[in-house]
């Protein structure tokens, strides 16, 4: 199970919404596609389910390229678009058995009912599609995807409109699935992508601006807020080799900043005991997701 993308590029006109975009996602997990609006994430994700095709660059699924084996990479990915096209005169069954019929699924019946088990629509299942709720829709849309038993799940913010209860059960769907399939997921929640993804990549202007595991992410700005009793100076930590950068934030209290954004917090300790300095308090401030990713989309 492997997604490669290699110096991808799109013009629309002339306008080029992707510039050199390049990344790999291998094995199981859950990868999250942030940006702001028009920043390329459905873009990417149309190109890899075959929709529309790149500029110039490559694009894989498997290996396999999405230009040379469009109907191979058909086979092997489930694709949920943000307006999850369905039709809401049929019956959800006949319309799961009918998916079935057109990916050719040796075993409609065995498939269909794991589908409809696994993104829990039973009690729906004889009902037509447009009389069920956006919630269940939704779960439609990924039961159809799932039937063929894909390796590559791309979902198109699969929790758009959805409310809190519904949110947190295609959530928790997502995180099965993610388990056995290379699943990519585009979504504006942060809480969800936090919640959900092994990794994650931004992507702002149409390039590549973070590629990161969640939890390095996460990190990636991390301060230390220290507060000691003496009198200090602005310039304390001028000597200080494993300070990166330090702030006075009032007279005695600094926000630090180590290298590489690593845990310094023992080495604060061992300095303040060789320079005779007391700490009253330490701690490591804790990032949320939206703040780093609101500081790297800025930057542009």
């Amino acid at each position: 199970m492997s997604v490669s993308v290699e110096n991808l590029d799109k013009y629309y006109g002339s306008q080029r919404v992707l510039k050199n975009v390049s990344f790999n996602i291998k094995g199981a997990g859950v990868t999250g596609f942030l940006g702001p609006n028009g920043a390329g994430k459905s873009t990417i994700m149309k190109i890899l389910s075959g929709v529309i095709s790149p500029s110039s660059g490559t694009a894989k699924v498997n290996g396999m390229d999405v230009l040379q084996y469009p109907g191979k990479i058909k086979k092997i990915i489930g694709y949920l678009p943000e307006q999850n096209p369905l039709y809401h005169d049929m019956y959800v069954k006949e319309y799961l058995y009918m998916t079935a019929s057109i990916y050719r699924v040796p075993q409609k019946k065995q498939a269909v009912s794991k589908a409809i088990e696994m993104t829990g629509l039973a009690p729906e299942c004889k009902k037509k599609i447009g009389s069920l709720s956006k919630g269940y829709r939704q779960r439609v849309g990924l039961a159809q995807n799932l039937l063929h038993n894909p390796d590559v799940l791309i979902l198109d913010e699969p929790t758009t409109g959805l409310d809190p209860n519904q949110i947190v059960d295609i959530r928790d769907l997502i995180k099965t699935m993610g388990k056995e399939k290379t699943v990519m997921l585009s979504s504006h929640i942060m809480q969800e992508v936090e919640a959900i993804c092994d990794s994650i990549i931004i992507i702002n202007h149409g390039e590549i601006v973070a590629n990161e595991t969640t939890s390095a992410l996460k990190l990636s700005d991390r301060v230390t807020e220290i507060e000691f009793l003496e009198h200090a100076d602005a310039d304390i930590f001028k000597e200080a080799a494993f300070v990166e950068k330090s702030d006075m934030t009032e007279p005695g209290k600094f926000t630090v900043t180590g290298f590489n954004s690593s845990d310094i917090r023992a080495e604060l300790f061992r300095w303040a005991v060789a320079n005779g300095m007391t700490i009253i308090s330490m701690q490591q401030k804790e990032h949320h997701l939206e703040d780093v990713f609101r500081s790297i989309t800025k930057q542009k």
